[in-house]
């Protein structure tokens, strides 16, 4: 990890990215932080070349997005043509759709469909697909989780993963041996902490919570992540305050390892 691989997740700021100007305000705002890429996610109906045009003013480097599985079912080319006039290169599905998630053969069966997509996506536009899990995907099906039977059954070679730390954390996963797990599968990863508030586990800005972020920056090191990506799913104040305590968090570990 280094200051110019952190990214923020603008899925943190979707209450104030509805709207073109709503979307360039906030993505000044992220850029005056000091972050140099954004992942897309959660923004309004905003046209793609007008984000290009607003990330390309900043400087900011899209890196990755999320977008719906129905998108990458049946608008496939568009969707690639979209990250190609954005030069991003990892297109990520937020999570599983709801029809998969009940059996193993579920898993199975959206690992083969995905994986056909991804290769699509490889080889005829040299995109990455990546996976976003959440926490349920660590239900057990006959002695696997869900996350187990889409690392076994999904191609190694096109399936990529960007791993949600809070939510492997939440689904009773250890992240640090997950980073290990998706080792070469990679390629970005989202960075959360939690916290217990009134004896429950609540998002938190990164250091400001329970996990342990020198092990799993030093995993994320050791597994050649890529892009490391801020995002809080809910925050306890103001959600641009809360990615600029992450990120000079993150800034002081890096100053840290410098020494």
């Amino acid at each position: 990890m280094n200051r110019a691989t952190i990214a923020a997740q603008m899925y943190t700021l979707r209450e104030f990215t509805q709207t073109a100007e709503g979307l360039k305000e906030s993505l000044q705002k992220v850029k005056n932080m000091g972050y140099p890429a954004v992942q897309i996610s959660g923004i309004g109906p905003v046209d793609p070349q007008l984000v290009k045009e607003y990330a390309d003013e900043l400087g900011l480097q899209i890196c990755a997005t999320h977008v719906p599985w129905d998108r990458l079912v049946n608008d496939l080319d568009a969707l690639a043509a979209e990250h190609k006039l954005w030069n991003c290169k990892y297109i990520g599905l937020g999570g599983l759709p709801g029809e998969y998630q009940t059996s193993q053969e579920g898993y199975r069966t959206f690992a083969k469909l995905a994986s056909g997509i991804a290769r699509t996506l490889k080889e005829q536009h040299g995109l990455q697909f990546v996976y976003h899990n959440h926490d349920f995907e660590f239900e057990r099906f006959g002695g696997l989780t869900g996350m187990e039977v889409l690392l076994q059954e999904s191609d190694p070679e096109v399936f990529g993963f960007e791993l949600d730390l809070y939510w492997v954390q939440a689904g009773g996963g250890d992240p640090v041996e997950w980073i290990h797990k998706v080792k070469g599968r990679m390629q970005a990863v989202h960075f959360k902490d939690m916290t217990i508030l009134s004896r429950k586990p609540v998002f938190a800005e990164i250091g400001q919570g329970n996990m342990n972020y020198d092990a799993i920056i030093e995993a994320c090191r050791e597994t050649g992540v890529e892009w490391h990506i801020v995002e809080q799913d809910v925050c306890q104040r103001d959600p641009f305050e809360s990615l600029e305590i992450s990120l000079k968090y993150l800034h002081s570990k890096l100053e840290d390892m410098a020494v």
